[in-house]
């Protein structure tokens, strides 16, 4: 509700938080095809994709997957979604055909990128500037537990704070886990999605900023065509490999909805927050007013009313 506030008070459009295209040309709104945004980013940046239109079935999934090489495990996931929302790693045909089973979206099919490093980039360039800034980088922590030689997998994510809260969907998902015995310090692995709903833990990174990677995230956000601000969600064999420009994929960009997502590092105040937003919200605005005067116009009523209608569809969904 301050986000909406904010914007609204300094926009003068009510409705320039849909989509006064501060972020991607294609939108910026409420809410936005995934597939359509990954198709504006090169395709060598980017893991193979394939978008299926529901209904689907388990045979259509994996035809499509033959047919571009892809193999299990992949990543499956609504067209439209936000924080986690039926995002699953799938391990076999099985797994798939239970997924099929209860979907009622579109959904994207992606291949698994087994690189060890998530992260959170979020860039900024002005309409009018050549070179854009990194403003934040969170490092994500999947969801996991230690072994101490001693408890089995249950009753150790009992006892940790964090993995508690997800406890019935993690036993839902790996009911055979539950009574394994970890070796001390044996990390298990219990969420393999790297969403902070879903249980991850988001870190400070920006002790990662350096001129090498500005570089590379700058060359690759110019290639976007009407990209001004967002957020890349990047997977890397190794931090020296990403600020090379090697060995990343893109798995997702976020624009004008996305959040510099370092703020919730753990200790993370809320006053800062808040004051990291309101940088954010800010240079939003103002690319937003640059682009205007460059002649892309603010929605009509009716585009924006659209697609308030349709958020609100799928978060209707997300709750079932």
């Amino acid at each position: 509700m301050i986000y909406y506030l904010w914007l609204s008070l300094k926009s003068r459009s009510f409705f320039f938080f849909f989509n006064a295209n501060p972020g991607i040309e294609s939108g910026g709104m409420l809410i936005e095809s995934k597939k359509k945004i990954l198709d504006l980013i090169p395709d060598n940046l980017v893991p193979k994709t394939i978008l299926f239109e529901h209904p689907v079935s388990k045979n259509e999934i994996l035809e499509g997957m033959l047919s571009c090489s892809m193999h299990f495990p992949i990543i499956i996931k609504p067209d439209y979604g936000e924080r986690g929302w039926k995002v699953e790693k799938i391990e076999d045909s099985n797994e798939l055909n239970d997924y099929v089973k209860t979907n009622r979206v579109n959904v994207l099919v992606q291949e698994f990128i087994n690189y060890p490093i998530e992260l959170g980039i979020f860039y900024i360039r002005y309409p009018d500037k050549d070179i854009g800034q990194i403003t934040s980088i969170v490092k994500k922590e999947l969801l996991f537990v230690t072994g101490d030689g001693t408890n089995n997998v249950e009753r150790l994510i009992q006892r940790d704070p964090r993995a508690r809260i997800h406890f019935k969907n993690i036993k839902r998902r790996h009911p055979g886990l539950m009574n394994y015995i970890p070796n001390k310090s044996e990390k298990i692995e219990l969420v393999s999605i790297a969403n902070h709903c879903r249980g991850a833990t988001f870190i400070d990174g920006n002790d990662l900023k350096n001129p090498s990677l500005s570089k590379v995230i700058d060359i690759i956000g110019r290639q976007i065509k009407g990209f001004y601000y967002g957020r890349f969600d990047i997977r890397c064999k190794s931090i020296d490999d990403l600020n090379k420009g090697k060995d990343f994929k893109i798995l997702e960009l976020n624009g004008a909805k996305s959040e510099p997502a370092h703020i919730y590092h753990p200790g993370f105040s809320l006053k800062q927050a808040y004051k990291v937003m309101i940088f954010h919200w800010d240079a939003m605005y103002e690319i937003a007013e640059i682009n205007l005067k460059l002649g892309i116009d603010f929605p009509s009523f009716k585009k924006g009313w659209d697609a308030w209608r349709k958020y609100r569809y799928y978060k209707k969904l997300r709750k079932r």
